[in-house]
């Protein structure tokens, strides 16, 4: 490869041992830097143009800076696969676990892998981990069981990877943070459920106190196509669940849209955020439970612990419809 094409596909930037290939001698780098015409990103790395660098040349310039097989992985590779919106403060690479790398370079994190050969993505530039890899990349390092689940199903979500290729990948990994949480997930997620919150539904309202089972991200086609998060068909009740994003504005206005049509339809809405799953999960289940009995559920809902403030019967023996 010729340098033209070498920094076109690089994004401008180049490594020492990479101008050397291309003919041009450390007295050559030298007058290029000090004349302003390139500069010095990290030890041996240059990016030869002046001004700001763009953030995929930052990436490269940490690759390059890190050596031959290095990768980006973690949020950087979640960044540029559009896992995630925000890249983060550092930039995060990868290599091989049988060479040396200097700990310390600016502005990039560098982690260490023994698989890396078969974890790399095959094709894809900047050079990163594949997208199954780097989701479990970030749930080995995340802090909080919520933030594995997000990383988990943001990737299905976003329609980047399955369920399916997501267990393929974490049963070749002999040592994971969250192992067991994340295997129970992935079969939750191939079920339908797409975000922390609907995993939070699934898990604390209705299958903790004994609800029937929903059909999840359910297409409903008409005149215009909509999506139930929790459809149950049976009983006309359709339960939407209300992350952070797309409800307000113009995607509040949808939501009522759907809700007035539903109504028509003979369907009833139940409508809950954070706030209510993830703080009173109890309190969702005795509400969604009293419109399924008075729908045609002729079960009864169950206690799911000792605390839990919405026993399965009262002190007459029965639940209150």
């Amino acid at each position: 490869m010729d340098l033209d094409d070498l920094l076109a596909s690089q994004q401008g930037v180049i490594s020492r041992a990479q101008a050397h290939a291309c003919r041009l001698t450390d007295r050559r780098l030298e007058w290029l830097v000090s004349s302003g015409r390139w500069q010095r990103v990290h030890l041996g790395v240059y990016a030869t143009f002046s001004g700001p660098l763009p953030y995929l040349a930052w990436v490269w310039a940490a690759i390059l800076r890190a050596g031959p097989g290095s990768v980006a992985s973690h949020r950087t590779a979640a960044y540029l696969d559009g896992l995630c919106d925000d890249p983060g403060p550092v930039i995060h690479v990868t290599v091989p676990a049988d060479r040396y790398v200097e700990p310390r370079i600016d502005g990039v994190r560098v982690h260490f892998a023994h698989r890396l050969a078969r974890t790399r993505h095959p094709a894809a530039t900047p050079p990163r981990t594949r997208v199954e890899e780097t989701v479990l990349d970030l749930v080995d390092v995340a802090p909080r069981p919520r933030e594995a689940e997000t990383w988990v199903t943001a990737a299905c979500q976003r329609r980047l990877t399955t369920p399916e290729r997501l267990a393929d990948a974490l049963g070749r990994r002999k040592k994971i943070r969250w192992r067991a949480m994340v295997e129970a997930m992935l079969a939750d997620v191939a079920d339908g459920a797409q975000s922390p919150l609907e995993l939070r539904h699934l898990r604390r309202v209705e299958r903790a106190h004994g609800l029937p089972t929903g059909h999840r991200q359910r297409r409903i086609a008409g005149n215009r196509v909509i999506w139930i998060d929790v459809d149950y068909p049976e009983y006309r009740l359709r339960v939407e669940l209300d992350g952070r994003i797309g409800h307000t504005g113009e995607g509040r206005f949808r939501d009522r849209h759907r809700d007035n049509r539903a109504t028509v339809d003979g369907h009833a809405t139940l409508r809950y955020g954070h706030a209510d799953v993830f703080g009173d999960p109890c309190g969702v289940a005795a509400e969604q439970a009293r419109v399924l009995r008075a729908r045609g559920w002729t079960r009864r809902p169950r206690s799911c612990g000792p605390s839990c403030p919405h026993p399965s019967r009262d002190h007459q023996g029965s639940i209150p419809s």
